[in-house]
């Protein structure tokens, strides 16, 4: 489920992004300028880690630890809204996969799910909109059997921090998203990702390594190669989304020291988050790490920021 929670960064992973200046490596940013009275932070996540690369880095305990609260893109401490999300991952008007896919591509698909291990039978994910059914694929063709996300990470360690956990998002908005781009278009992406289930298993792989790598300026350069065939989708799963949040956080931030953990994929780009704050007269300054194998170990190297 943690899958289809945080399946726009998947998203994010398979989108051209825009050029723009080189960023240093690192997921952590501070935030400050801008009329705020206090900083606030930036983390740029990955949905999806195997459990042992889920790591808080020493960076990222310093930012929970002097914040008031944490923003996800959905408030994952909110039960009822990720009880609810269920009903958002079906199409409407009672469309079903056999609707959008020829009997070839159709009996492929089956198929498939014939022969690997899944969490939802085929049968259960009939109504499914294809894009949640491809973040479950994706989830299964992980290198590795126990999973985390580095949200649930923030969130566990947080709650224990008793700090407050919030959403800039809805599910019913992100699901609308998702009804917005035409679920023939999302059936053929899926399609695509069964005939390449070896290579995208490798492209996950690779993504991952780049993220703990911290090298959002590589992200990016791996998204460019991709091409999902959809231009609006961009618009609207990326450009559109992160303005929005841009918007929210000038409102939201001043007063308070927060959080805002979301998809890495958006960090980077002219049109990504980073670059849209400074535009809008802030400081984001990077908060830089020395990356230790398989663990997001970081060291501050500002001293104006210890203890």
């Amino acid at each position: 489920m943690r899958s289809i929670i945080s399946f726009f960064c998947l998203i994010a992973s398979i989108c051209a992004n825009a050029q723009s200046a080189k960023l240093e490596n690192t997921v952590l940013w501070e935030i400050s300028g801008g009329g705020w009275s206090r900083p606030s932070y930036l983390f740029g996540t990955m949905h999806l880690l195997c459990e042992q690369d889920a790591k808080l880095s020493d960076s990222l305990r310093f930012a929970i630890d002097r914040s008031d609260k944490i923003y996800f893109e959905l408030d994952m401490d909110n039960m009822l809204e990720m009880v609810g999300m269920v009903k958002h991952m079906k199409m409407r008007d009672d469309v079903k996969l056999k609707d959008l896919l020829t009997d070839a591509e159709y009996n492929r698909l089956k198929a498939y799910f014939d022969t690997h291990k899944t969490v939802l039978s085929f049968n259960m994910i009939e109504r499914y909109k294809p894009f949640f059914i491809s973040a479950l694929l994706q989830q299964q063709g992980m290198p590795c059997e126990a999973k985390d996300g580095m949200e649930s990470v923030i969130m566990k360690y947080a709650k224990r921090q008793r700090k407050e956990i919030k959403g800039l998002e809805t599910m019913a908005f992100q699901a609308s998203i998702f009804d917005s781009i035409p679920y023939q278009d999302q059936a053929r992406e899926l399609i695509r990702f069964v005939d390449s289930a070896d290579t995208q298993r490798d492209k996950m792989k690779e993504l991952m390594d780049v993220y703990l790598e911290q090298d959002l300026d590589k992200m990016m350069q791996m998204t460019m190669t991709e091409d999902m065939g959809m231009p609006n989708a961009l618009d609207l799963l990326l450009f559109q989304r992160n303005a929005r949040w841009v918007q929210s956080m000038q409102q939201i931030s001043g007063t308070e020291t927060l959080i805002y953990a979301v998809g890495a994929g958006h960090l980077p780009g002219d049109k990504g988050v980073i670059q849209l704050l400074r535009d809008a007269g802030f400081r984001v300054r990077p908060m830089l790490h020395e990356v230790r194998k398989g663990t997001l170990a970081a060291i501050n190297t500002d001293p104006s920021l210890t203890n």
